[in-house]
């Protein structure tokens, strides 16, 4: 008998939607014109879905009036507000890319995506938390030769807005007529194992329909409020949420600018929400909350938990005590739009947490043996790959990097190692890619270890992911001082606070004279993770993790 091989595709009796992101929401807004769109708690906003239509058509025409063309380049560098909807859909409306800068971003990583990207025109915040976004733009914007204008949205958005009365209705039409659903809109930076970013390239195509049927399998409709806490910067935030919610008509409700628990119960239980996003450790954070008790939370029917693997423990609890019984499982990455399997409603709970659910509808997924390149049997691991409408255009200026991820026949290799079961179902082994993913943050130890290279008293860094109970993994460095030098954990931590974003900064430190390494001199990675969990006392939480 021939075995069953680790190969699934999403059949479905639902087409793709062959439309760009403009057209989509003009669509949702003529069916549902006076449903609620979009509520930010934190700035008293609300808006219908032929509100937040008329205001992505005003903020469209004042980019076209500001000179944005068609394939320019427009980038966002902001905390979750609505403005930032505004813009997404607006810059889609003319074909313009939509460049995403994480908040957490320094100065050094600004001004590399700026330049990398070419954004021509950037729309971002004063300020965040303790981050002076004005005074890093500043301290930039003379080697990002590009860059032509900056609006900030406190001070510059209503006179930005005012731009729109020089551009006639048939101009944006005219503009908009040509756009294809294939054509890029938008550009999302991801670390991987080569140190800098990479600008994975998006499609209306892509995006609009990966939402689109995220959105099905939740059973969303014009009925469900959808409380989406995780950022916008990233996938989650805008596809799984905002295009999810106006490809089906559901409304988008922002809690607060950045995760806060507190903030995120509140507005579910003030705006009805029918479903509420995070990854595991945001609902660990929402569940311990000494007040949990008080909010009324029985509204919720649904959610989306993505990002790292779900301990069974909280699973349950989000099921029973958050009344979430159809909360669904997602896995993906931003270069496939980024969602590429996840659990049905219904699906037995023993396959909710240890699995990532099934195949999306119109998508592919094979296991192949790393070595030989060939399909594995059912329930031998192997890489996953994903193929079909989800996979990126390419990384952006990066031919190299995205031939290196993306063969000829059209599969995008994850570096995940997976295993698929009888029915179907994936099970997320672990990583063949040297990444640390932190709360959902994906870590490159080769983007920090570049860093830490230049501080003048080190001589050679290797960067690792050690397991942490609340974030998954946690960052650690191993440095070897140049002869002669001394310099505490404390000082290197100071020198990179300012420089990198605190999500990649170091937890562990660790001083040595040399590494672990092969008899071929390759640094030994995994052996350097099992010394730094038994010094650190974590081989509980490492079991945990593997369980």
């Amino acid at each position: 008998m021939i075995a069953k091989l680790s190969y699934v595709n999403g059949v479905s009796s639902v087409p793709l939607l062959g439309e760009t992101i403009g057209q989509n929401l003009k669509a949702t807004a003529s069916r549902f014109p006076n449903q609620e769109a979009l509520v930010c708690v934190a700035q008293n906003y609300r808006a219908t879905y032929a509100v937040l239509e008329k205001q992505t058509e005003t903020f469209a025409k004042s980019l076209l009036a500001s000179g944005i063309k068609t394939g320019d380049r427009v980038g966002i560098w902001s905390p979750n507000r609505y403005e930032w909807v505004v813009l997404q859909y607006a810059t889609a409306r003319i074909g313009a890319i939509l460049v995403n800068i994480n908040p957490a971003y320094r100065s050094s990583e600004l001004e590399y995506v700026l330049n990398q990207s070419g954004v021509r025109l950037l729309v971002s915040a004063l300020m965040y938390k303790t981050s002076d976004y004005k005074a890093m733009i500043e301290a930039v914007h003379h080697n990002c030769l590009e860059l032509k204008s900056v609006v900030y949205l406190e001070r510059d958005w209503d006179s930005f807005l005012l731009k729109s009365e020089e551009i006639a209705d048939e101009q944006l039409s005219m503009v908009e007529a040509i756009i294809q659903f294939d054509d890029p809109v938008n550009i999302q930076y991801t670390s991987g194992t080569t140190g800098f970013p990479k600008g994975v390239t998006l499609s209306h195509h892509n995006l609009l329909n990966n939402g689109y049927f995220i959105g099905r399998r939740l059973k969303y409709t014009e009925k469900d409020r959808v409380c989406i806490p995780v950022p916008f910067y990233h996938c989650f935030g805008m596809v799984i949420g905002n295009l999810c919610c106006t490809s089906t008509g559901a409304c988008m409700v922002i809690p607060s600018e950045g995760f806060d628990p507190q903030l995120t119960l509140q507005a579910v239980e003030k705006e009805k929400c029918t479903s509420l996003y995070g990854v595991p450790t945001m609902f660990i954070a929402e569940l311990q909350l000494p007040e949990f008790t008080s909010y009324n939370l029985t509204s919720l029917r649904t959610g989306v938990m993505a990002g790292s693997p779900c301990p069974v423990e909280i699973m349950k609890q989000v099921q029973s005590k958050m009344y979430m019984r159809e909360v669904s499982i997602c896995y993906g990455m931003t270069e496939t739009s980024p969602v590429s399997t996840q659990t049905q409603i219904g699906t037995p709970l023993e396959k909710q947490v240890s699995t990532v659910g099934t195949v999306q509808d119109h998508l592919e997924i094979k296991i192949i043996n790393t070595e030989t390149g060939q399909v594995t049997s059912r329930g031998v691991p192997g890489e996953l790959c994903t193929r079909g409408y989800s996979v990126m255009l390419k990384y952006w200026n990066n031919p190299q990097a995205t031939a290196s991820v993306l063969d000829e026949a059209g599969w995008m290799h994850t570096g995940d190692v997976a295993v698929m079961d009888d029915d179907g179902y994936i099970n997320i082994a672990g990583r063949i890619k040297d990444i640390i993913i932190r709360g959902g943050e994906n870590i490159s130890p080769r983007e920090i270890e570049e860093f830490l290279y230049t501080h003048e008293a080190v001589e050679d860094v290797q960067v690792i992911g050690v397991p942490d109970e609340k974030y998954g993994e946690e960052v650690m460095a191993w440095v070897k001082l140049k002869a002669g030098a001394h310099i505490t954990s404390h000082a290197l931590e100071a020198y990179c606070e300012e420089q990198i974003a605190h999500y990649k900064v170091p937890k562990y430190w660790k001083f040595v004279d040399a590494f672990p390494v092969t008899i071929t001199g390759k640094v030994r990675k995994v052996e350097m993770r099992e010394i730094s969990v038994k010094e650190l006392g974590l081989e509980q939480v490492a079991k945990i993790k593997m369980s």
